[in-house]
């Protein structure tokens, strides 16, 4: 499920997310009972609570609004629709980011760091990664956390066509490779089937419609058996480990690339 950011009306939700004059919803009037007053940013939380409990595709302005105790048009006087709270919700989560980084051990540092907090803010907030990078939300939020990786590109003294280009690299990178486990995670409770099951039980198909395997495809065997991450903890489904070795071997290889192009320009 891709979901596509800027669906909205362009200026209400731009108001909305800088929370310009008129963006913030005023406390709405208390009616009879204990119900607590309503506006975007209570109503931005109770859908990031949906989306994290249920996933994107139990998002919905009625869901929204039941958690809240609510009804989904009670809701609309303060956001307009959902694809505006989606919107507000990625922009609102991206928070928790880390607004700067230490460079004193240098930028590789701070970049392995930066690849860290993105990995577990990714796998706290899974529905992120369904929110499509083709169009961003254009929020204050998304910007500070471009902008903290740039602070630590910056002190790689590349210049500005480069570095452009190294965003999107380590950006596309972390996002590819989180995506693995949270698909993974999503795969299983979805279907009610573990990787622990899946993989066995076609694998041993497999075995029987190609008894020729290894001889057809000898590459792909070697990196099976000898190439696979080490069982440092078997409470860890096989798809994770793997994914988290291919996370650590190959964000290593990026910041050795980075490393050569600073070289380079030197």
């Amino acid at each position: 499920m891709v979901v596509f950011a800027g669906q909205g009306d362009p200026r209400r939700s731009m108001t909305l997310l800088w929370r310009a004059e008129g963006g913030r919803g005023t406390d709405a009037k208390r009616g009879p009972g204990p119900k607590p007053a309503l506006s975007v940013d209570v109503i931005v939380d109770a859908g990031i609570a949906v989306a994290d409990a249920e996933g994107m595709a139990a998002l919905s302005m009625r869901a929204v609004g039941e958690r809240l105790g609510r009804t989904a048009m009670a809701l609309y006087t303060y956001v307009p629709g959902k694809s505006e709270l989606v919107d507000l919700m990625y922009d609102q989560v991206l928070a928790e980011l880390p607004a700067d980084y230490d460079l004193t051990a240098g930028w590789r540092a701070a970049l392995t760091s930066w690849a860290e907090d993105t990995w577990e803010f990714s796998l706290r907030h899974p529905w992120v990664l369904q929110v499509s990078q083709a169009r961003p939300v254009l929020g204050p939020n998304e910007y500070r956390a471009m902008e903290a990786l740039l602070r630590v590109l910056h002190a790689t003294g590349l210049g500005p066509a480069v570095l452009r280009r190294v965003v999107g690299t380590l950006t596309h990178f972390v996002r590819g490779a989180v995506q693995t486990v949270a698909e993974s995670r999503l795969a299983a409770a979805s279907t009610g089937v573990s990787d622990e099951e899946w993989w066995p039980a076609r694998s041993g198909v497999l075995q029987e419609v190609a008894p020729d395997f290894a001889e057809r495809f000898p590459l792909l065997v070697g990196l099976e058996t000898e190439g696979a991450a080490p069982v440092t903890d078997d409470t860890v489904p096989y798809l994770e480990r793997e994914a988290r070795t291919t996370f650590e071997v190959g964000l290593g290889v990026v910041l050795d690339g980075i490393e050569a192009a600073v070289a380079r320009a030197r």
